[in-house]
């Protein structure tokens, strides 16, 4: 990895990315283009789902639904890589003039739903034709299920079936903006379903990293969260209990990240649009606001 570029004026003197590890990465290599001094520290382990059928089944269903929203990039991933031969033979069965061009045994009547512009690439990454895909505009004031609904919500779901693809055990409180959106489609006179292709878990911390944490609630660093849950595996770590976070900084982007990362106790907590150009901004600007 090539040295880390010096941080411009004003800009914080370590960002601490704590998405998991694969977006994490991808994360620190954009800061770190932008003249960021950046690391990552996971703070969502992700794995297969225990259920390792449960995709395969979703997906020799799959032709039932209307739409199919996924939740994140992670979603989209382990859903396409349960792709059973067995569905696609289904669907290669069928006219030509049926199956989508770029994914042969997609549905083309399928609609797939993105909450932001990650969840988009991955989809379009994975073969979905960008006419099938669904998400908020790129100048939206955030990617997630709101944003999502004000694109969707107006739809004649009446009688219509939709799956969500999300965490395996994503209940409430760590899914809430997802529990809202079906909310919406059962009101709206849809049948929702669900179906975990993933797990995310607390990450193992090593001693290095409990004391790299440590050091971080006092050292100027800046966390930048984009998950309410890697703030509670964060707090609720057993080797930092008793650990004051006031001094500690953060971006958080979305308002109800915001409201956890206060809770938890840190003393400074700027919201930012989710993109990565406003991240940069608010990032640049953290320093002079709060010296």
């Amino acid at each position: 990895m090539p040295p880390v570029p010096v941080p411009p004026p004003g800009a914080a003197a370590r960002v601490i990315v704590t998405r998991p590890l694969q977006d994490a990465q991808h994360w620190v290599q954009q800061l770190q283009q932008g003249g960021f001094a950046a690391e990552a520290f996971p703070l969502i382990d992700i794995a297969p789902a225990s259920d390792t059928e449960a995709a395969g089944r979703a997906w020799e269903s799959l032709g039932g639904y209307a739409a199919c929203m996924f939740v994140s990039g992670n979603a989209v991933e382990y859903f396409f890589r349960r792709k059973t031969a067995a569905s696609s033979a289904g669907r290669a069965q069928e006219a030509p003039e049926n199956i989508a061009s770029e994914n042969p045994g997609l549905p083309p009547s399928l609609r797939f739903m993105a909450p932001g512009p990650g969840t988009v690439a991955a989809l379009l990454a994975a073969g979905v034709p960008p006419g099938q895909i669904d998400a908020p505009g790129a100048d939206a004031d955030q990617f997630d299920s709101e944003a999502l609904w004000a694109v969707v919500g107006q739809r004649d779901w009446q009688g219509r079936r939709v799956l969500v693809v999300r965490g395996e055990g994503q209940e409430a409180g760590v899914s809430s903006g997802r529990d809202w959106m079906a909310r919406q489609w059962e009101a709206a006179g849809a049948q929702v379903d669900f179906v975990g292709v993933y797990q995310r878990r607390a990450p193992v911390f090593t001693d290095a990293q409990v004391q790299r944490a440590r050091a971080a609630s006092t050292d100027g660093s800046v966390w930048l969260f984009s998950s309410s849950e890697a703030v509670a595996n964060l707090v609720n770590l057993p080797a930092l209990a008793g650990v004051d976070w006031r001094r500690a900084r953060a971006v958080a982007t979305h308002p109800r990240i915001v409201e956890a990362v206060r809770a938890a106790g840190w003393g400074v907590v700027v919201a930012s649009r989710p993109a990565l150009k406003d991240i940069r901004d608010t990032l640049a600007s953290i320093e002079s606001l709060y010296p």
